[in-house]
């Protein structure tokens, strides 16, 4: 049973302090994400500068930086993803421990940036992995980046225990592992993993004329 907000505030003056399973779990989860140590291009100095003592991103839980996919569950994508580097980037994805997320840090890594029509880049590494969170710029500061992960942190604060809006790790349905592209004769097979990037609708001719 839900507990009005006035009578938690009331009775924590009395020194008892009332919540559910749904929030202790959501709580322990947004203090203790864990990022995966590494980059890609600029970005990834300001991600670094980030963790260091001016901006101190350990206050908001992401104490260590781990080496090891398998000992993370948040993937920073910091820079341009090359189509040489993205069967890589899915690869780490793969391994990482579930409940795990995606801040894609900058133009590059949403769009493709200022590379965005060079014939090696990924446009948007979202073709492929769920990203949680954009961070637009080019490179953008670490304010930014705190700021996405605090918005991360209320995401993951929001996120029921059952229902149709619970975690992805909670949903037994829920596809686990990502397919890994592979470098084809020209291009990246398969060029989207459809299921995250859907086509678009086809529109008819005509349509928006007029």
């Amino acid at each position: 049973m839900a507990v009005e907000d006035k009578l938690k505030i009331e009775l924590g003056k009395q020194g008892v302090f009332v919540t559910t399973v749904n929030e202790i779990y959501n709580w322990g989860r947004k203090n203790s994400v864990w990022p995966l140590q590494f980059g890609l291009a600029c970005c990834a100095i300001e991600m670094i500068a980030t963790t260091m003592a001016r901006y101190d991103l350990a206050r908001f839980g992401a104490e260590v930086f781990r080496p090891s996919p398998r000992q993370a569950d948040l993937m920073i994508i910091s820079g341009t993803i090359t189509k040489k580097m993205a069967p890589q980037v899915v690869r780490l994805y793969n391994q990482m421990a579930e409940p795990r997320y995606v801040i894609a840090m900058g133009a590059c890594a949403i769009s493709g940036g200022p590379f965005k029509q060079g014939y090696n880049v990924l446009k948007g590494i979202d073709r492929y992995i769920p990203v949680d969170v954009h961070i637009p710029g080019c490179p953008p500061r670490p304010e930014a980046l705190i700021h996405a992960f605090m918005t991360l942190q209320a995401k993951i604060d929001a996120q029921p225990l059952t229902g149709t809006e619970r975690p992805r790790h909670l949903d037994a349905a829920a596809m686990s592992e990502f397919p890994v592209p592979t470098q084809g004769a020209h291009d990246l097979e398969p060029p989207a993993n459809r299921l995250v990037w859907p086509l678009p609708a086809p529109v008819a001719s005509g349509e928006n004329c007029g």
